[in-house]
């Protein structure tokens, strides 16, 4: 996979196809919801408002789920993925890895552990999924310890 360009930094990986259906389909999902609420004329306002709390926390559970970016720059990358947002060095990552069947990008790390990257996910956009994979490995390869993970 390391046959890829070296992109221009900063560049930012991030799955686009996956963050906008769910964005959409959450703020769809808020909008009827709310909608038919305040329609409803027997609802107590109590119910109306437990209605739209529940709306609005499925809006923000999809919000939290179309989180996850790479962002790579000239000191290292950072992963940011559901709930958690990591720092690293371009020396700490040795592989990148993204083999067939993956749900997601995985770095290999120098301290021994394996570390998942949401943001570059194969699901609805394989394709881009498979060149953003390319593309963090040569800047890996190019500016860290990386090596070719064939």
């Amino acid at each position: 996979m390391s046959d890829a360009p070296t992109p221009t930094l900063p560049v930012t990986f991030r799955p686009g196809r996956t963050r906008a259906v769910l964005l959409t389909i959450g703020t769809v999902m808020f909008a009827v919801i709310t909608a038919v609420t305040l329609m409803l004329e027997r609802l107590s306002p109590g119910e109306r408002v437990s209605f739209i709390f529940t709306a609005a926390l499925f809006l923000g559970i999809l919000v939290m789920l179309s989180r996850p970016k790479v962002v790579a720059d000239d000191s290292g990358v950072t992963v940011v993925n559901i709930t958690r947002t990591r720092r690293l060095a371009w020396a700490e990552i040795l592989q990148v890895n993204l083999r067939p069947g993956d749900p997601w990008v995985f770095l290999d790390l120098s301290d021994g552990t394996s570390m998942p990257v949401l943001g570059i996910q194969p699901g609805i956009a394989k394709e881009q999924a498979i060149r953003d994979a390319r593309a963090l490995r040569a800047l890996a390869d190019s500016r860290g310890t990386g090596q070719d993970a064939g």
